[in-house]
């Protein structure tokens, strides 16, 4: 099931996705929150572009944290001169930096190398912690894609990654979490303009999604919604003002923000 955060007239609701598009989608609204069980109501509403109702598709979730782990595809470590960690890597984004499909990347003022970097994202579905590699999948809503936008010479520069990878609008999430998806070999694409810059598989990461929620969880509870970012494979590269950049994972779809200059 594809599940989507979305607005309608100023009001904010989850709908299983329907059809396939862009033109033949409809969202059929949810009875509560799919963090627990829940019921479709039978009212759907048109997602199609062009449609009267005014329905604009939201980030797929709120989180409270967003654990992310660098380094995690071997050729990505290589490109950018870092050595594969024996260990996962892990950051923090904050929850102000999630913005949703179509939202704009605003282009931080204390950056002149704005990099992307295209991300299959594990969305969290029950209160967790310490959980064990054979219940991992029980504490899995679904995925949805990402992109971890970068400062990558406030990185090189800072010891911290806070601003770098945490600065408002440097998370993009959606556009909406699939439930029903093996994660093993995904094939992940990024474009900037409709150029293409990356393309990897999610067979290609050092430490499997397993792994990653063992770690983060040994350390922290996993809340509903929580997200788990897995790394990124090689290609990254430059973002600048005005430019489209679109991040599809096999099975789920296609994440497209535009960058803007930081008012």
């Amino acid at each position: 099931m594809r599940i989507a955060r979305f607005s309608i007239d100023g009001n904010v609701a989850f709908g299983a996705v329907e059809g396939e598009g862009p033109d033949g989608l409809v969202l059929d609204i949810i009875k509560g929150i799919p963090f627990a069980d829940f019921e479709l109501s039978g009212t759907k509403v048109p997602l199609a572009p062009g449609s009267k109702d005014r329905v604009r598709l939201l980030p797929p979730v709120l989180p409270s944290k967003v654990v992310a782990f660098g380094r995690n595809y071997a050729e990505h470590a290589a490109e950018l001169g870092n050595e594969v960690p024996d260990a996962p890597f892990a950051f923090f984004k904050p929850s102000t930096s999630v913005i949703g499909p179509g939202d704009p990347i605003a282009y931080p003022s204390f950056s002149q190398d704005l990099h992307h970097e295209a991300e299959l994202a594990v969305v969290i579905g029950r209160m967790c912690r310490e959980v064990p590699r054979e219940r991992v999948k029980d504490v899995i809503l679904g995925y949805t894609c990402a992109n971890d936008v970068t400062a990558r010479d406030v990185q090189k520069r800072e010891k911290q990654w806070a601003r770098a990878k945490g600065f408002d609008s440097s998370c993009p999430l959606g556009p909406w979490v699939e439930t029903d998806l093996d994660p093993s070999d995904l094939a992940i694409q990024c474009t900037v303009n409709g150029e293409q810059r990356q393309l990897g598989r999610t067979s290609q990461m050092i430490h499997s999604i397993e792994e990653l929620i063992v770690n983060a969880s040994e350390a922290m509870t996993l809340l509903p919604g929580d997200v788990v970012l897995t790394g990124t494979p090689a290609g990254v590269g430059p973002l600048n003002v005005g430019d489209e950049v679109a991040v599809t994972i096999q099975g789920i779809g296609t994440l497209t923000n535009k960058v803007i200059k930081r008012g």
